[in-house]
């Protein structure tokens, strides 16, 4: 399988990259494909250090060349820039592509981190998103709660869970699947699309609780 990561130069991207190529082929997706390009040898150094001999390839490419050609693509952009850059990308993923947005629509204010969304009234991630998405039932929400300095490290076993959103079974099945391809990571599903703000509302939760209690990139684990 071919999964692309839009914004896959940041940290969410390049934890998904090195836990993911052991077994798939790896699109780093960039404004500047030469920038991705630069960034995939460095992931691909890095994976084969530490994987011995992944078997898929990590290769950087200009985000247009990422969508076109993958099977998942998921979208690790801020909130603001959906609208620009979703609306670029998403009318020509592939029809059976299968799209994950990880997305938060977060902001610091004097009392913490809250969701734009429900301060502004404005919408979830998720539905912005899936404004743009061809095949809208082929879009599930995923990953809010992951650590992002935790995915990096593929030394550590990641002992938590991950709430998933979505309307198409058959997409929620290949999203659990690359979930529980990470050790130890468990798929939640909360229900259809229109519940994702829920799993976007743990993203605040999570963050005010490390900042207030001094914790370490804390997750969450349903017992």
């Amino acid at each position: 399988m071919k999964i692309g990561i839009i914004g896959g130069t940041g940290g969410m991207g390049k934890g998904f990259a090195l836990r993911w190529c052991i077994d798939h082929d790896i699109l780093i997706g960039s404004r500047d494909s030469a920038r991705a390009e630069e960034v995939a040898r460095e992931y691909s150094a890095s994976a084969s250090m530490e994987h011995v001999s992944p078997k898929g390839k990590i290769t950087g490419t200009d985000n247009l060349s990422a969508a076109k050609e993958s099977d998942v693509l998921v979208l690790s952009i801020p909130y603001e820039n959906i609208d620009a850059i979703c609306s670029q990308l998403l009318p020509i993923v592939k029809d059976s592509c299968v799209v994950i947005s990880p997305i938060v629509p977060l902001t610091k204010t004097d009392a913490g981190f809250e969701l734009i969304s429900f301060r502004e009234g404005k919408p979830s991630a998720f539905e912005l998103v899936q404004k743009h998405v061809k095949n809208k039932s082929n879009l599930v929400s995923a990953f809010h709660t992951i650590s992002e300095k935790k995915l990096i490290d593929t030394k550590l076993v990641l002992d938590s869970d991950i709430f998933v959103c979505g309307d198409n079974e058959s997409a929620i099945n290949v999203v659990n699947g690359l979930i529980k391809e990470i050790k130890n990571l468990r798929p939640i599903l909360l229900g259809p699309g229109s519940l994702s703000y829920l799993a976007e509302t743990a993203t605040p939760i999570l963050i005010n609780a490390m900042i207030k209690n001094k914790m370490r990139n804390p997750g969450i684990k349903i017992i």
